[in-house]
């Protein structure tokens, strides 16, 4: 995972690490950020899978290619490439140099309608239609272009998740994400009480998705469709068990520890330069709670099995969660398949309670990064 903390603008409901972007810093930390992957070679690490991850990845489209290129050379083993931009990076002439080193291209709609997007202040990348416009002229450049939407903000009917999703087939885009709003302890005030739809609202909203996009794609995911049942990276925490972050405010997972790199800009830079890598903070995960986390995204996936807690992690899944088990299986999350013993079905309420779920996991996350950003001065950024 890469992490590229730089945006034009700073969205008012956004609870990732970003900065504002000034060029110089930028440049200066996208060279540090291919100094660290070069130390992560060094010690031995390989990868199959690269995800990049913002703030907005395209600012800079020519250190972007630099660091991709390195990537693919320093291991040639990676198979896919994961890319996320905004619908005004789309527009630009540069975007088609990345053409050739990105598998799948991410781009963060959100909605295409005027009124949601005026309220989320997302109207500055174009109207509803300049954005399906765009879109329609480059999901083809690369092999799977997947579209962000976001559903779960406060007077989006239900009428206009239905016409966005009408959009989106007309579109006919490889993937489609349809991610929750996420309110945490880290979005603005001013905004916590005006944009974030209500709990029965919420579970309105996913209905009519699955009603209208669930008829013309196949559920990867309790957020996202495809075209196919192979469509490449959707969520890297799902598919990989292990990964391993670079760049400030990165993530990794390693064996049973959570590592985290500083949010200072300034201290990234200094740990690089030293030759270390960004990683300050560390934080182990008992066994359980590791089985528990790896249940939360099975039934997220819809892919729950047996086998994987058996050959991986050497459980019985029955027995080593069976309170856990036993609940899904009260609440209808799950059900016996009688075909294969081994992997259970998620039913449509195993995929709420799993999209709800994910949701909980990462506004967590983004509460820890909001206690690590907040001792942060103007000299760190």
């Amino acid at each position: 995972y890469m992490q590229v903390p730089f945006c034009q603008t700073l969205c008012t409901y956004c609870t990732f690490h970003r900065f504002l972007f000034k060029e110089y810093k930028a440049r200066e930390y996208f060279k540090h950020m291919r100094a660290e992957m070069q130390m992560a070679k060094a010690l031995g690490y390989d990868f199959q899978s690269v995800y990049v991850g913002g703030g907005t990845t395209t600012i800079l489209n020519d250190e972007l290619i630099k660091t991709l290129e390195l990537a693919r050379k320093l291991f040639p083993g990676i198979k896919e490439v994961s890319c996320e931009t905004d619908p005004k990076e789309i527009a630009s002439p540069d975007f088609k140099n990345l053409v050739g080193l990105v598998d799948r291209m991410s781009i963060g709609v959100q909605s295409f309608d005027d009124k949601i997007l005026a309220l989320t202040e997302r109207n500055k990348f174009g109207t509803g239609a300049e954005i399906y416009d765009r879109i329609a002229a480059c999901q083809d450049l690369f092999p799977t272009c997947n579209v962000d939407m976001m559903f779960g903000f406060r007077g989006q009917s239900l009428d206009m998740i239905a016409r966005d999703m009408e959009l989106i087939r007309q579109l006919n885009p490889r993937q489609v994400t349809t991610y929750p709003l996420m309110v945490t302890s880290q979005t603005r005030k001013s905004v916590k009480g005006i944009i974030a739809a209500q709990g029965q609202e919420l579970s309105q909203q996913y209905d009519t998705i699955l009603n209208t996009l669930g008829r013309h794609y196949r559920q990867l995911t309790s957020w996202t469709f495809g075209r196919t049942h192979d469509e490449g990276i959707d969520e890297y925490v799902i598919d990989h068990d292990e990964y391993l972050g670079i760049g400030s405010g990165s993530f990794s997972f390693l064996d049973n520890a959570l590592y985290v790199n500083t949010f200072s800009l300034s201290r990234y830079a200094q740990r690089i330069s030293s030759g270390q890598m960004g990683t300050e903070r560390r934080r182990i995960f008992s066994k359980h709670q590791i089985l528990q986390s790896r249940l939360m995204l099975g039934v997220f996936a819809g892919r729950l099995s047996r086998r994987y807690f058996r050959e991986v992690h050497g459980v019985n899944l029955d027995t080593a969660l069976f309170k856990e088990m036993l609940g899904l299986r009260l609440m209808g999350a799950i059900k016996e398949n009688p075909d294969d013993h081994d992997n259970l079905i998620v039913t449509k309420v195993g995929k709420f309670m799993g999209l709800v779920m994910l949701k909980a996991f990462y506004s967590g996350m983004d509460n820890v990064r909001a206690q690590l950003r907040a001792p942060l001065k103007a000299c760190d950024m």
